[in-house]
């Protein structure tokens, strides 16, 4: 299950907790008008921002678990930031609640959370464990690659609100949290946010969630852009997260997936690197418990070149120094780019042979390239697993 780091203030963390959801928005308010419909005014930086929250929203599923960061707070004498938790994700699905005068507990939160989804308590303890505790404190660790580097690349590079943890990642810092509260969580259901104690406190009191629930579907607009010929790729990555493993296309599933193993994990924009190196979309699959892989996967909204091999051999290289050491996995490259429809090109020949070489050059734990097209058939995506070999 993926671990989900949601970035609050001292007002917005109460209401998280009062009315248990968790929720992002854009520093401007935007009404987001491609939801369900192929057109918009955004201009395309500021729709492909949008998308991207949407896609951190997207890979959620239920059964995750959530943890809030608490931003610093000088004024509010909040020293430095604190993670608290542990909490869970209550469906499958996250939802959007638009920026307007209806959106829900808008004057309360005074700020537009747009994306949002349900939770509910799992262990919750009330006391947070500081920024210098889970990532600033090393005399414990005795190697570099055991550092929350997913949470270091989120400060360096200031990404969104939601940011996933890997499963080792999490391990760490739910313990760090057990420990700061002598592992004693709070017993009850109900919650607020004390701040001069800088602490969660059980309440008696019920808020029901009585917001709206839109579904997200970004198909249209993704389907309008490819067949203007225009860039995709964000859209790309949040359908997939929407879709993978929940049969909803079977067709990705048939493709990515691999028989006999289970999603444990999903990431997007996974940073690898103190550069802007981010994988697109990273699963970790696992089968009976005894095997295990871990999928990096490059997604292009335009055909397959030969560059495609160079940024995957930096995602391996990154995954074989900081990943695997902490869980060992066997590592499945993934290449997901629109159908070649000349099979029989000098190009389409010589990319072959690219990722023929990729192949016979790695040899460790790294599986052949699996390459995965796609295309529009009445009015949906479908995936092909290219036997190229």
């Amino acid at each position: 299950m993926t671990t989900h780091v949601f970035i609050v203030d001292l007002n917005t963390f109460k209401y998280h907790l009062e009315f248990l959801f968790a929720g992002t928005g854009a520093k401007d308010h935007f009404y987001i008008d491609f939801n369900d419909n192929p057109n918009t005014g955004f201009k395309h930086g500021a729709e492909n921002n949008l998308v991207g929250m949407i896609a951190d929203f997207l890979r959620i599923r239920k059964g995750d678990f959530v943890i809030f960061y608490l931003q610093q707070n000088a004024e509010k004498k909040v020293y430095e930031g604190k993670f608290y938790g542990i909490f869970k994700v209550k469906s499958d699905i996250s939802f959007l609640d638009n920026d307007g005068e209806r959106q829900y507990l808008k004057d309360k939160l005074n700020k537009s959370l747009t994306f949002r989804t349900l939770i509910e308590p799992y262990q919750v303890y009330p006391k947070g464990v500081t920024e210098w505790e889970a990532l600033d404190e090393i005399k414990h660790i005795p190697a570099p690659y055991q550092m929350l580097w997913s949470l270091i690349y989120r400060k360096l590079k200031g990404n969104r609100g939601n940011t996933m943890i890997t499963i080792y990642e999490s391990e760490k810092l739910f313990n760090l949290i057990k420990l700061k509260n002598n592992r004693q969580y709070l017993e009850l259901n109900n919650f607020t946010f004390n701040i001069e104690k800088q602490e969660i406190e059980p309440i008696q009191m019920l808020n029901i969630y009585d917001g709206r629930m839109s579904k997200i579907n970004i198909l249209p607009r993704l389907l309008e852009k490819y067949k203007k010929g225009k860039a995709f790729e964000s859209h790309l990555q949040a359908y997939i997260l929407q879709n993978i493993g929940l049969i909803s296309n079977r067709s990705l599933d048939e493709s990515l997936l691999i028989e006999g193993y289970n999603i444990e994990w999903i990431g997007n924009e996974v940073s690898c690197g103190v550069g802007m190196q981010r994988i697109d979309v990273m699963l970790s699959l696992t089968k009976n418990d005894t095997a295990r892989l871990v999928m990096p996967i490059e997604l292009k909204a335009v055909e397959a070149d030969e560059n495609n091999i160079f940024q995957i051999s930096r995602y391996i290289d990154w995954i074989e120094q900081y990943y695997i050491p902490n869980r060992i996995s066997d590592i499945q490259p993934v290449l997901i780019a629109k159908t070649i429809s000349d099979k029989n090109a000098e190009t389409y020949k010589n990319i072959i042979n690219i990722f023929s070489k990729f192949n016979k050059n790695n040899i460790r734990r790294i599986l052949p390239l699996l390459y995965i097209e796609y295309e529009v058939e009445n009015n949906n995506l479908i995936f092909k697993k290219v036997n190229y070999r």
